[in-house]
């Protein structure tokens, strides 16, 4: 049975987080994974997503060159570090995972863990 379980999530005046997805009930190897996130009143978001074992990497304009995502297939997990937080990117955020290739679109995961609050204050 997949498991994502997201963590790492808290209220932060602006700086930097670190959210991890841990994965279970599959070979995450195999397996894109990618974080989404939902603000009040706002339809889900891809943020980044990273391939399975070719390790390539997504990132939505909106994040790039502040958010960086990684995997560690030993241990089924990939992190999202986030620096220069904005009040804007505030949202509850998702890990979700689909087989291989990476999409920034919500529709085409099957498989979500239960998502974490990110509170930048500004």
């Amino acid at each position: 049975q997949v498991q994502l379980v997201e963590s790492g999530g808290g209220l932060q005046p602006g700086g930097s987080l670190r959210l991890s997805c841990a994965a279970s009930g599959f070979t995450s190897a195999y397996y894109a994974i990618a974080w989404f996130r939902q603000a009040p009143w706002k339809e889900r978001e891809g943020v980044s997503c990273i391939t399975g074992n070719n390790d390539n990497t997504y990132y939505a304009e909106s994040v790039k060159g502040r958010f960086t995502i990684s995997r560690d297939n030993a241990k089924n997990t990939v992190d999202l570090q986030m620096n220069s937080l904005k009040p804007e990117d505030t949202a509850v955020y998702y890990c979700a995972t689909r087989y291989r290739w990476c999409t920034l679109v919500a529709g085409s995961f099957a498989s979500w863990g239960q998502g974490t609050q990110v509170t930048v204050s500004s």
